[in-house]
């Protein structure tokens, strides 16, 4: 156990660590990834061995099929995986934040039995729809209409930039009960993908995370019985942003664990191609190159690792969740860019790992709040 773990994580910690490394090394393989990166399409065979490992429900309770773990576990898998491949830790993220995570916070035993424990399996999938086309750093301003008839809502409107929605056989989907109210008159519904009235819009053509389909919901007078509201009635906002602290330190967990899958890549680079005679990482432009993407990448994993330690212990963690996400998503768009450059005109080869890494990392400033939105969760919090 590294120094840096060592101050966070248990012996537990460090195997969940040690297995998720195995099976990223062993399973996600180049030509695996090359055939993701070919056809758009994530092998279904992985993802049932993702399942057996335990890895959809790391800090899912045992009681629900989850292997019980924690934030910190969380952190540990979905870095090592994402090291390897990040579309691959999507398929993790989904199941333990936000798909997962509005159920564990608002459902009833009865939600959480028979919608949490198949997602846990990999039986069944479930996505989280909150963004909109007029509403995507400002959440609450969703348009989605759900209006109450009888023992059910009648929902409409149009959810955008899904993360596996046309993958899904549910939906986490927040709407306007009470318009008047703003972001407290939004409830939660769970949403059967495959009823009438709903559908997908056409899959995006991403710049990266290949593998891992996002599109639009399409919302056209979907009856939900009241059997499945997802909490209470106009507190919907609150399970959403609950869901996003956790959300962002999944992203958080993702930043560092391609930023050192990328540092990886560009130190032993470094060492092998020569120029002028010798190994490049001889001059002293690349070796402080890497000494600046090390640092960073360690005072990334502290503030990630400080935050799900707080969230492990039951503190409120909303301003750290922000600064780890803001901190490690911007430091891992520099580091691999920085590894790109090292590797010169063959950074920008498909056959090298770090040209995926670059497109890839991209996103982590974006989804799940901005970098401008962090900043404003954290200045927010200051200025109290």
């Amino acid at each position: 156990m590294s120094e840096l773990n060592s101050l966070f994580c248990t012996e537990e910690h460090e195997m969940l660590r040690k297995l998720a490394r195995s099976f990223a090394e062993k399973e996600l393989t180049t030509e695996v990834l090359d055939k993701v990166e070919e056809t758009g399409v994530f092998p279904q065979e992985i993802l049932d061995k993702m399942a057996k490992c335990g890895f959809f429900g790391i800090k899912i309770p045992q009681e629900l099929g989850g292997a019980g773990s924690d934030c910190r576990g969380y952190v540990a898998v979905m870095s090592e995986i994402t090291r390897v491949s990040g579309v691959a830790s999507l398929y993790i993220s989904s199941p333990n934040s936000l798909a997962g995570g509005p159920l564990l916070l608002s459902g009833t035993e009865q939600q959480k039995e028979k919608y949490l424990k198949p997602i846990v399996t990999g039986e069944k999938v479930l996505c989280f729809a909150l963004t909109e086309p007029g509403a995507g750093s400002d959440a609450g301003s969703v348009a989605t209409m759900a209006v109450e008839d009888g023992d059910y809502y009648i929902l409409n409107g149009r959810k955008t930039f899904i993360t596996m929605a046309p993958l899904s056989d549910y939906a986490v989907v927040y709407a306007k009960t009470d318009r008047s109210k703003g972001s407290r008159g939004i409830t939660a519904f769970i949403v059967d993908m495959k009823q009438e009235g709903v559908s997908c819009g056409k899959p995006e053509h991403k710049m990266g995370l290949i593998g891992c389909a996002t599109s639009d919901i399409i919302l056209e007078n979907v009856r939900v019985h009241k059997d499945n509201m997802l909490g209470e009635l106009n507190r919907g906002f609150t399970n959403a942003m609950k869901t996003l602290d956790t959300g962002r330190l999944g992203v958080a967990a993702q930043a560092i664990g391609m930023a050192q899958g990328a540092l990886d890549e560009a130190v032993r680079y470094a060492k092998e191609r020569k120029q002028f005679g010798k190994p490049i990482c001889k001059n002293q432009a690349i070796s402080f190159m890497l000494a600046d993407m090390a640092t960073q990448l360690d005072a990334a994993k502290l503030l990630v690792y400080r935050t799900a330690y707080m969230m492990d212990q039951k503190l409120r963690a909303s301003k750290e969740a922000s600064m780890a996400k803001y901190f490690a998503t911007e430091a891992c768009n520099e580091i691999c860019a920085k590894a790109l450059q090292i590797h010169g005109g063959y950074g920008y080869i498909k056959e090298y790992k770090i040209e995926r890494m670059y497109r890839d990392c991209r996103v982590f400033t974006i989804y799940e709040g901005t970098s401008q939105v962090q900043q404003m969760v954290i200045s927010g919090q200051l200025l109290k």
